[in-house]
């Protein structure tokens, strides 16, 4: 599984969860994820229609979207998400 980190400097939420994300992938090295910058990616950010953040947005093996959470998130809640989606 892959995971689209989407957010901004700028951004208090993204401040908020950036720690939390580092902490999770710690513990879930087998978990990919890419970042990008909400004003530095507009084609991407209007390709996946990005309305608030931070956005993460969960692609299975084929690159296609298959959940997505935005704002600031409980770490269980993103743990039970990536182990939704573990084996897709």
């Amino acid at each position: 599984m892959k995971v689209l980190k989407i957010g901004a400097t700028w951004c208090v939420g993204c401040k908020i969860m950036g720690p939390r994300w580092k902490e999770i992938e710690k513990e879930n090295p087998w978990l990919e994820t890419e970042y990008y910058d909400f004003d530095e990616n507009k084609e991407l950010v209007d390709k996946l229609h990005i309305t608030a953040m931070p956005t993460f947005v969960f692609l299975n093996k084929k690159g296609e979207e298959i959940d997505r959470l935005t704002g600031e998130i409980e770490k269980d809640k993103l743990i039970e998400t990536i182990n939704k989606y573990r084996d897709e």
